[in-house]
């Protein structure tokens, strides 16, 4: 048979089976979006979603839940280094799926949605077809493909488009960024560490539609969409599980002023140190280009080495250099009492002149990433520990 005609085949075969499933769907059968509010684990702190299946003749509801991933595949820590995770739908008892968050003490709750039957059913057997071993798997992408966008896009598949069009044509400011700290911040380091490593590509506004791969600004966005009769999408909404943890902040931190108080306060520190203390300045400069240079490795690991393109090109890069390494040697030098040496003296201006290119390009149209309070941070830190051994190295005593 040519390839052309076993397309067709295939494609009919897909038709039938979907139609076939449409026909268990009865005409009391309900669709909602399930939205759980964030967790305290890592991997929960941006909530999550599913859809739900309520057949309406007394059966379990079904929950079909995007979620999914096996920590213990053999390539799991790789995957996920690499940004290359796969998650996998699962379908459930809604009791079942349930009973996770109830432990935990996340809040749980459903958008009943007025879709017509024919959507229903479609949607139905779209789902019921997708979580079929063989269909489950996918690349999740944590911005751009994941459990709250496989929702959204299978229900304005289901609708022929009903949410996309409003959705791409309204925005709220928000970026990848905004949204990615804001939620993490309750656990400061992942907060700060997002704030690190995204690159200009995670700053331009968001549409409500992109925004929506948060489960909790999906279900917002819902609330607004109308069908072409003047009805609301959302039908009828009620909390199953009540919220008992505390909730991330309402807005993106502001931090300008906070990093620049910082960076000043331990530039102009570190320079009344080493009047009194040298060695021990140096001490501190090894420790901080230490963690420099070892941040600058990641960053570029992240550009050049993996799929979070949300990371390539990061300008913080300017700040955290890789060459900040080869100042250790000098370093360690200085806090014996001994001289860093001519090599240190040429690294530390090549480090400081990074880090100021960095800071003068911020005054650049082009340069579009969200990093001034990273600029107001280390800026001065480089400054003074570089005014630091130049001064030492004024005061050395030469030979005659």
């Amino acid at each position: 048979m040519p390839h052309r005609d076993l397309k067709r085949m295939g494609r009919f075969l897909a038709l039938l089976c979907l139609l076939l499933l449409s026909t268990s769907v009865s005409a009391a059968t309900r669709i909602g979006v399930l939205t759980m509010l964030p967790g305290e684990v890592f991997f929960e702190r941006f909530g999550h979603n599913a859809l739900v299946v309520d057949p309406g003749d007394g059966s379990e509801p079904i929950s079909y839940n995007f979620g999914y991933f096996d920590p213990e595949e053999p390539d799991f820590v790789a995957r996920f280094v690499r940004g290359e995770m796969r998650y996998r739908l699962v379908a459930l008892p809604l009791s079942l799926d349930l009973e996770g968050y109830r432990q935990s003490g996340r809040g749980v709750s459903v958008q009943w949605l007025n879709l017509d039957e024919t959507e229903t059913a479609a949607l139905a057997a779209m789902l019921a077809v997708n979580a079929r071993p063989e269909n489950a798997f996918y690349d999740y992408r944590y911005f751009t493909d994941n459990c709250s966008t496989r929702v959204r896009d299978a229900l304005d598949s289901a609708t022929a488009g009903l949410l996309k069009r409003p959705l791409t044509a309204s925005s709220q400011g928000n970026t990848y960024r905004t949204e990615a700290v804001r939620l993490a911040l309750p656990d400061l380091w992942m907060g700060v560490g997002f704030h690190l490593g995204l690159s200009a590509s995670a700053d331009r506004p968001l549409s409500r539609w992109d925004e929506s791969f948060i489960p909790m600004q999906l279900a917002d966005a819902l609330r607004t969409v109308k069908r072409a009769d003047g009805r609301a999408l959302v039908g009828s909404e009620e909390t199953l599980l009540p919220h008992r943890l505390p909730l991330p902040p309402a807005e993106f931190p502001q931090w300008r002023i906070e990093a620049m108080l910082a960076g000043l306060a331990l530039a102009f520190g570190l320079l009344w140190l080493g009047r009194r203390a040298p060695r021990t300045v140096a001490a501190l400069g090894a420790g901080f280009w230490a963690i420099s240079g070892i941040a600058g490795l990641v960053l570029a690991y992240l550009w050049v080495g993996t799929a979070h393109t949300f990371a390539h090109g990061n300008e913080n890069l300017f700040l955290l250099s890789p060459l900040a390494l080869l100042l250790l040697p000098g370093a360690f030098r200085a806090a014996l009492g001994k001289e860093p040496g001519r090599f240190f003296a040429i690294a530390l201006l090549a480090v400081l002149v990074l880090a100021g290119t960095g800071a003068f390009l911020k005054l650049m149209p082009f340069m579009k990433q969200q990093n001034v309070e990273w600029v107001f941070l280390l800026l001065p830190l480089h400054w003074a520990l570089s005014k630091h051994f130049r001064q030492l190295a004024a005061r050395q005593p030469r030979a005659g």
